[in-house]
Parts: structure tokens; sequence; C-alpha cells
């Protein structure tokens, strides 16, 4: 379960309303942190790189998603350049890339630690179902009650089996 997820994205694309969308659904308690960038155009790898370095230095967060949304060739074509590759390859932090749809490849995708086919992807990747959990602690909570259950009858046997064996004495 992380307790944070860090997001190298634009702030007004698609990309980040629907991570943010499928990380409210599944698990909505998980802060997330944005690291706004450009993610086409000439200043887009050195902002991503950036982005990366920031979120690395921070250590705010316990798992990366860099994510775009889909694009010809050149507008994905920061996420092949060398200096984003290289800050992804150092980044102690797992990451996991959203980049394009799921026919779209960057070498981004191949030095990620894990590749999503998009950037939804991406975000079911990172984040528990929320109701998975729920399910698993009911099933802990009836078993706890159960085995409490259990110890209660058999220490109330053992007592009526010593009051017993006191009153013949």
């Amino acid at each position: 379960l992380p307790r944070c997820i860090g997001v190298i994205t634009s702030p007004s694309g698609a990309a980040i309303r629907d991570i943010l969308s499928v990380l409210q659904r599944r698990f909505p308690a998980i802060p997330i942190i944005i690291y706004p960038t450009a993610v086409q155009g000439k200043a887009a790898a050195t902002e991503i790189v950036a982005a990366i370095n920031r979120a690395s230095q921070r250590q705010e967060c316990d798992v990366l998603i860099v994510a775009r949304g889909g694009g010809s060739l050149e507008d994905l074509w920061c996420f092949n350049e060398e200096s984003v590759a290289r800050a992804l390859f150092q980044c102690p932090l797992p990451i996991v890339a959203g980049i394009g749809h799921e026919i779209d490849t960057t070498i981004a995708d191949y030095v990620a630690d894990v590749r999503a086919p998009t950037p939804s992807g991406a975000a079911e990747l990172v984040s528990p179902d929320q109701n998975e959990w729920q399910q698993t602690l009911t099933q802990y909570q009836r078993r706890l009650q159960n085995l409490l259950q259990e110890h209660i009858n058999t220490r109330r046997q053992r007592l009526q089996w010593l009051g017993q064996r006191l009153q013949q004495q």
C-alpha cells in the first residue's frame, strides 16, 4: 500500500484527469502529489528530468507515475530523449510509465520499472482496490471474532469443569 503516489505529467491534460479519476475510485485515501511538467515540445524533456529529480530528492512518494496521453510520434518524442531515460534509470523510486496508448512505445517505457498501456493503466497498477481491501478486512474480522468466541468457549468449559471438581471435593 503506497503511502503517497507521485504523478509526473501535464497538470492540464486528459492524462492527469484519467489518473486522478482512477486513483479516486480505487483508493481515495492515498495522497497524490503532482509534479507538473510539459509533456511535449522542446522544453518537455528538460522539465520531465527536473520533475523526476525533484521527486527523487524530496522522497515524498513511494512510487511515481510518468504519464502522457496518446499522440503522434513527434508529440511523444520527449520520452525518447536520452536525458529522460537517464533520469528514469537513476531515480531510486519505482516508476511506472503510462505514456500514450497501448500501441505507443517510447524509450521511457523500457527504462521505467513497469510499463502500463495507458495513464489509467498506470494508476491501476500503483493503487490497490479499496473494495478488495474491505473484503479482506471483513474476512479477517470474522476470523478474529470466531477465534475469540472459540477461546471464550474453551475457557468457559474449563471453568465449568474446575467448578465441578471443586464441588466434588
